[in-house]
């Protein structure tokens, strides 16, 4: 055999790398080995469907060899690469910051339902860690404007990066403060925010992705993981304007819990909307995109 005839193609390094995934009981291992051939190759989706016989080089080999590992290690695909994908945005990520979920996208389908496409709003992403939910708003949302804030210097940095990275920068501003601190009343149209919500004692059986690398201090939601929303009911009511939209992200048993705190802080009309997998996902006082569907623009 050549060494032509041996040499990788985007195909079988493919197929071996999906393989060596599967049996190491990893899930998604077609999906993840594409991801990190894409970035070892330097090839797009594209490419490995319409060039599929494309040889790799040793450097680039070598490189996926190493991805796999640290993926059957339990390394998250995201923390591999440092970047993740999230609504229509690709996002630099680090282990100062959450790794956005496809769950929290929940709270986009609200937000595209209460606001038309170029309708001017203000938005304030309490705790936004990368970035995500404000990001992904503005991005698709060309009349509005928010803050992000929180409590962690270095998830400050990695947002400013992310709206530099994606044009953004001109329509948001980061701050460090906890939640609305400093904030005055009646200040936004619109108020996000995907707060930590696992009971402490529950983040030890997490998943190793989740568990030893994403910062606990966005996960541990206090003993009963009801902490945070406990702080934010009163804070949103403060900063909302009248007649303005809340939207937060919840543990999927936890909808009825948080949602008697926004009602008990003086919101009318509160929701609990479910997610793709149908779990209660956010609680907010906007419409439900399961009775109303996001029109088609």
């Amino acid at each position: 055999m050549t060494d032509a005839a041996a040499a990788p193609t985007l195909l079988t390094a493919w197929k071996a790398a999906q393989a060596r995934l599967k049996d190491g009981r990893i899930d998604s291992p077609s999906i993840d080995a594409r991801l990190l051939l894409e970035v070892a190759a330097g090839c797009s989706r594209a490419e490995i469907l319409t060039d599929p016989y494309r040889t790799l080089t040793a450097a680039q080999q070598t490189a996926l060899d190493g991805y796999v590992e640290r993926r059957l290690k339990r390394e998250p695909v995201s923390r591999i690469l440092g970047r993740k994908g999230f609504w229509k945005i690709m996002l630099n990520v680090t282990p100062d910051v959450l790794s956005p979920r496809p769950d929290t996208e929940a709270i986009l389908d609200v937000v595209m339902l209460a606001y038309a496409p170029h309708e001017a709003f203000t938005m304030i992403d309490l705790g936004t860690g990368s970035g995500a939910i404000l990001l992904a708003t503005l991005a698709e949302r060309a009349g509005a404007r928010g803050v992000g804030t929180d409590v962690s210097t270095e998830a400050l940095a990695v947002a400013r990066e992310n709206a530099a990275n994606l044009g953004l920068e001109n329509r948001c501003d980061f701050i460090r403060t906890e939640w609305a601190t400093g904030f005055g009343d009646h200040s936004f149209d619109l108020v996000v925010s995907n707060p930590p919500y696992i009971p402490s004692g529950d983040i030890a059986g997490l998943d190793p992705e989740v568990r030893d690398h994403d910062p606990h201090l966005a996960l541990d939601g206090g003993p009963d993981g009801l902490q945070a929303y406990r702080e934010l009911a009163p804070e949103i009511r403060r900063i909302l304007r009248p007649g303005g939209f809340f939207a937060v992200e919840i543990g999927w048993d936890q909808g009825p819990q948080v949602k008697a705190m926004f009602e008990q802080a003086g919101f009318e009309d509160v929701i609990v909307v479910k997610d793709l997998s149908d779990r209660d996902r956010v609680v907010t006082n906007g419409p439900d995109p399961r009775t109303n569907p996001i029109p088609k623009m």
